[in-house]
């Protein structure tokens, strides 16, 4: 029997345990889920004969090493930070990782003895790295092989609200990890357009946001999406005069975050005293308010906005205004912040998230500008089934599953999802569980 380390049992974990669980009896596969909380592990195993509950604290040797010596392989849905004590463990005992997170500086620096080793440190394999890598890069290659030259490349991305469940005027809820969506743009943005390296600080991350059609979609907004130039070497497109990756949002969105950005009340390196204090103070405390002006018209002044506009109904909606208690002790912004939109912004038992990705590519063959658009729109079967935790999670199992049966033989070294071996037959089963993608070329 060959046993599979889960490692994280949270929100995104459920698809990925359901699968593994799935195919555990016809594969002789033990799988342990360790986590910190032993409820969101009995939650995800439910009392499975092939699935182990491992309680741990990840930072801890005693508690991690054990596990890892007795994997064929280790999956890590941990938040990112965490991933290197699993990396550390899996390259002294000889054991395969896969992650969903972005690859880490300290990650990428075992690249050669991870290579040395003859091991695989899959990252990037969940939705956003991840799906966008092996389906961008299935359709760069198609292009290269009739020597199809790719001048603009623009990949978009959102974990959304289903049309259904949007009932609120900034048509956005928290459909995955919330301090994620918090800190989204904290570092700024590099992309490639028309030639010119272009970077964008987070203070003009959404500001006028520029709009994207996906078919039976309202129009979305976007907004570029970390360093999109580190992938230009990885993407082995030389030619290329836009490159872009991007998140999508509802224009609305874009339009309330660039307001609660210039007002200051996403800022993670600040501190306020939550005792005795309200909302509105707070709000108070970050315009200066010097009491001239109601506190509406203050905040109005300061965005160059009028009480009308629809930007001051999203902040009213908000509760930014209320004389409503705020948690006791020092906080930072970011953090009250956090604390309001979970009461905002959360989804109903009812509600369905939907994810949306869209590629649209142009390239050059035999002298004929040709504009190819490829999308995959996907909803939640329920709030705890969600297209989030279904596209982060599948990907990686489906790589576990063939990697230990030997249908995929596991590239060496910190790598993410761009080679034909790998893409190729993970897309290919993806599809079979509603992961699809519908092609336009003009």
């Amino acid at each position: 029997m060959r046993t599979i380390l889960v490692a994280g049992a949270g929100k995104s974990s459920i698809y990925l345990i359901n699968y593994l669980l799935t195919h555990a009896q016809s594969n002789k596969w033990k799988v342990i889920v360790a986590d910190g909380d032993e409820h969101a592990i009995a939650d995800k195993i439910k009392g499975h004969p092939f699935a182990e509950a491992a309680v741990i604290d990840i930072t801890k040797e005693a508690d991690r090493v054990p596990l890892v010596k007795r994997a064929d392989i280790v999956l890590s849905l941990m938040p990112p930070q965490l991933h290197i004590y699993l990396a550390k463990d899996c390259l002294q005992y000889k054991k395969n990782l896969i992650t969903s997170s972005y690859i880490s500086d300290e990650m990428k620096a075992m690249d050669k003895e991870v290579k040395a080793a003859g091991l695989m440190f899959m990252c990037e394999m969940g939705l956003d790295p991840g799906i966008d890598h092996m389906t961008a890069n299935k359709i760069i290659h198609s292009i290269q092989r009739v020597s199809g030259i790719i001048t603009s490349f623009k990949s978009y991305c959102g974990g959304l609200i289903a049309p259904e469940s949007d009932n609120n005027p900034w048509h956005y809820k928290f459909t995955w990890n919330p301090k994620n969506v918090i800190t989204a743009g904290f570092g700024g943005a590099k992309y490639l357009s028309n030639g010119r390296h272009l970077e964008v600080p987070y203070e003009k991350m959404f500001e006028n946001n520029k709009k994207v059609k996906v078919e039976d979609l309202t129009t979305l907004a976007y907004y570029p999406n970390r360093d999109s130039l580190r992938y230009l070497d990885i993407y082995e497109v030389p030619e290329i005069k836009t490159f872009l990756r991007a998140t999508l949002r509802h224009p609305d969105f874009c339009l309330g975050w660039d307001a609660l950005i210039s007002l200051g009340l996403t800022d993670q390196n600040d501190s306020f005293n939550g005792d005795g204090n309200t909302y509105a103070s707070w709000l108070k405390h970050k315009i200066s308010y010097t009491g001239n002006d109601n506190l509406l018209q203050a905040v109005a002044n300061k965005l160059g906005a009028k009480d009308g506009d629809k930007v001051m109904g999203l902040l009213k909606w908000l509760g930014l205004f209320d004389e409503i208690a705020l948690k006791a002790g020092m906080h930072s912004s970011a953090d009250i912040l956090l604390d309001l939109l979970l009461q905002k912004w959360s989804m109903a038992p009812t509600d369905k998230d939907m994810v949306v990705m869209q590629h649209d590519i142009e390239y050059l063959h035999k002298d004929k500008i040709i504009k190819l658009t490829s999308a995959m729109v996907l909803k939640g079967e329920s709030m705890e089934l969600s297209a989030m935790a279904k596209t982060v999670g599948l990907p990686i199992g489906v790589l576990a599953r063939m990697v230990l049966n030997k249908k995929i033989v596991p590239p060496a070294g910190v790598v993410l999802p761009n080679m034909a071996s790998v893409y190729r037959p993970v897309l290919t089963e993806l599809a079979h569980h509603g992961i699809i993608f519908s092609e336009v070329i003009e």
